[in-house]
């Protein structure tokens, strides 16, 4: 699970080690202040230095790769307060999937980083050899971005010819994509000394598959990918007017969904032999972040629900005829998030599953995400717990409204 925590280190007496303290110190204290200030009219212009401080401190961190000083930052903001963790977060995450190159006559480009996560299933699982063999089809994907409207006409589009395994893609660091996103706009705007330096890097390899040759496996996979584009596109503004804004989002939504029909048969030829037999489901197309987050959140509520149901079976109990509980539990030292399924007859505990919960800051969005699985499956009643105890039980526990 993706979590925004590093390896800790013994350090020594005064030294870089207590520069990057202070320095995550400073940006966690500015995350503080930022978030506190709800009236914009206060202190108009010291907050708008606050502001631009905060911006170009986190602009020099992602520059010079000191990840561990953001991650620090982070946790300690998490420490002090889930608003400013949240805001930090966000606006790190920001900062790093997005980059702006001004050219000699003055226009302004941007250039983003997009995830399409992605749920392979096949019998053996992928094979690495066999994926991106198809040079057609890959090309035909790529200028599908354009053509169904996922990117402006006027937008260049760019993906990266590899099914990034999970393992891969949560190792990618806010420098790392910060500096593959550059690299991308650079190239795009037809500079031929671009690097590809981090790019390779993050090309890791995927890890070894445990599948055999005649197992249905279920595999979460990301499409990576840039655009390029003005800053000043019209195809990108959002109204500012609410029921517009919901609008423009809906209009997009339905223009992927479409884009699925006819992207899904080029991307299995991109991802394995025209016998193997795939199928693909698609999560929506995000910024690199929030795609990434969104495809971890599924796969992990996908095994989730598998594991209720297979102990459902074992008791020869359905999901109609049981309640849910829902809390954060700690399992060895691992924030979770665990849901128990009580019989409606005796309250007897017949199913329970897991999932790793990254940070209490997300946990309502996970257990809305919960909720919603278990409907799926059957599970009518669903309470919130404060927590599990070291006993099993629910600390607290309260209905959820529908």
């Amino acid at each position: 699970m993706t979590k925004n925590s590093r390896p800790s280190s013994k350090k020594s007496a005064a030294g870089p080690e207590d520069a990057d303290d202070a320095l995550a110190q400073q940006l966690c204290s500015l995350a503080l202040d930022l978030v506190e200030q709800e009236d914009g009219d206060t202190l108009h212009s010291a907050l708008s230095e606050q502001q631009r401080q905060f911006q170009l401190l986190i602009k020099n961190c992602l520059l010079h790769k000191k990840d561990d000083v953001l991650y620090e930052a982070i946790e300690h903001a998490r420490d002090i307060d889930i608003d400013a963790c949240q805001f930090l977060r966000s606006t790190v995450q920001q900062a790093a999937e997005a980059a702006f190159i001004r050219r000699n006559d003055d226009t302004i480009y941007e250039v983003n980083a997009f995830v399409i996560p992605l749920f392979v299933h096949s019998t053996g699982g992928l094979q690495a050899a066999q994926t991106f063999q198809d040079q057609a089809a890959f090309d035909a994907l790529t200028a599908s971005f354009k053509s169904a409207q996922l990117e402006s006409p006027e937008s260049k589009v760019v993906l990266v010819a590899h099914a990034y395994h999970l393992d891969e893609i949560d190792r990618i660091t806010f420098s790392q994509i910060n500096e593959m996103t550059r690299d991308a706009g650079a190239s795009l705007l037809g500079k031929k000394s671009a690097s590809t330096a981090a790019l390779e890097k993050s090309l890791s390899g995927w890890p070894p598959s445990f599948f055999e040759a005649f197992d249905t496996a279920l595999e979460l996979r990301f499409l990576l990918g840039f655009a390029l584009k003005k800053a000043d596109d019209p195809f990108y503004a959002v109204p500012d007017d609410e029921a517009c804004a919901d609008a423009y989002f809906t209009t997009r939504e339905q223009r992927f969904q479409q884009w699925t029909g006819s992207a899904g048969p080029l991307l299995k030829r991109c991802l394995a032999d025209a016998e193997a037999g795939i199928e693909i489901d698609f999560l929506y197309q995000d910024l690199f972040f929030g795609g990434k987050e969104h495809g971890i959140a599924e796969y992990y509520t996908l095994q989730m629900m598998s594991e209720l149901n297979l102990d459902l079976q074992e008791h020869a109990v359905e999901a109609a005829d049981t309640f849910a509980v829902i809390a954060p539990a700690d399992a060895g030292g691992e924030m979770t998030l665990r849901v128990n399924l009580y019989l409606h007859l005796d309250g007897r505990l017949v199913a329970s599953a897991e999932k790793p919960l990254a940070a209490l800051d997300g946990l309502h969005a996970e257990v809305d995400d919960a909720r919603d699985a278990l409907s799926m499956i059957g599970v009518r009643m669903c309470s919130m717990a404060l927590k599990f105890d070291a006993s099993g039980k629910p600390v607290d526990a309260r209905p959820m409204q529908a």
